[in-house]
């Protein structure tokens, strides 16, 4: 399972190829996820990060002309939204879920929620999911963090007690899933077989390991190499039938030439038949019904054994 406690709790049988089915016998699962957060440091989003250049831009002309591409190619994606992002931005985040996109929440403000007390924590993922839900009018089904705690870049962090305390809080999915390539489940007690669904994510398909790193105006930025790993990767899944996801940041892709770029990859996929778009929510629903954790969950032992010295 994924991100395990010593190394493993647990020892989790992925679904073969041949097994994975998706509606109206569709071949794949295509996923947009886009990130709303600005870069932060541990302590979360602050007035200094929003009032960036690059964050001011990411919310308006890239958010715009990321927008329109995804609304010409008739793509939903799911945003992955901090709830101080929803407050600032309410009207924006609004006319993004009436216009058939995905709200998922990203944190109370992107911060290091290893940090934090599990009190505290309950208590901030409950204020999200309420200024969430006041926002667009419906309850985010999803939760959008990765445990690396002080990198800023890593989209958030979890704690031991996230997962638990997303179940709690009537939680569908957790979006950042780093243990298959295919919908999982996250199990936070092997006893009981408490689960969580957690959706793929890997980084060679996330756009800012690729156009932040070095920064652009270098002219150093390898947004070629993002669309030849996705290109790739869309191909590869879509022979197997499985699922593939890629990742945004409107302040990073919202560029017209790596527009352009993902126009062209948009292209590619629409040559293959049989690809289901959809938001991560829709997926979720799809994978708890079709391969629900009570009958698909296919668990061992733990593999892990301490010894003398060991650092667990």
């Amino acid at each position: 399972m994924p991100w395990k406690d010593r190394y493993t709790i647990s020892d989790e049988r992925s679904l073969i190829d041949s097994e994975i089915r998706w509606p109206d016998g569709q071949r794949c699962c295509f996923r947009v996820v886009v990130d709303l957060s600005p870069p932060c440091g541990p302590d979360g989003i602050t007035p200094r990060d929003v009032a960036s250049p690059d964050a001011y831009f990411g919310m308006h002309g890239g958010l715009d002309s990321l927008c329109e591409t995804l609304r010409r190619y008739t793509i939903p994606a799911t945003f992955a939204v901090p709830a101080v992002i929803a407050e600032a931005h309410a009207d924006r985040i609004r006319t993004l879920h009436t216009q058939g996109h995905e709200i998922a929440a990203h944190g109370f403000k992107h911060e290091d929620v290893s940090r934090l007390d599990r009190d505290e924590e309950r208590a901030r993922i409950q204020r999200t999911t309420e200024i969430l839900t006041a926002v667009t009018g419906e309850r985010p089904a999803g939760w959008f963090s990765l445990p690396r705690p002080g990198d800023k870049f890593a989209g958030g962090s979890i704690s031991d007690a996230t997962m638990d305390l997303l179940i709690d809080a009537g939680y569908a999915y957790f979006g950042n899933g780093l243990a298959d390539d295919a919908p999982h489940y996250w199990v936070t007690d092997f006893a009981s077989r408490r689960t969580i669904l957690a959706l793929p994510y890997y980084y060679h398909f996330d756009d800012q390991f690729f156009l932040m790193f070095p920064k652009k105006g270098t002219g150093l930025e390898n947004p070629g190499g993002l669309f030849r790993n996705c290109r790739a990767e869309l191909d590869a899944q879509y022979k197997r039938g499985r699922q593939f996801s890629l990742t945004l940041h409107p302040h990073g892709i919202g560029w017209p030439s790596r527009l352009h770029m993902l126009e062209q990859f948009f292209d590619h996929a629409r040559r293959l038949p049989g690809i289901w778009y959809a938001t991560s929510a829709a997926c979720a629903r799809h994978w708890t019904r079709a391969f629900p954790a009570s009958t698909h969950l296919k668990l061992e032992a733990s593999i892990w054994r301490d010894y003398p010295g060991s650092l667990s």
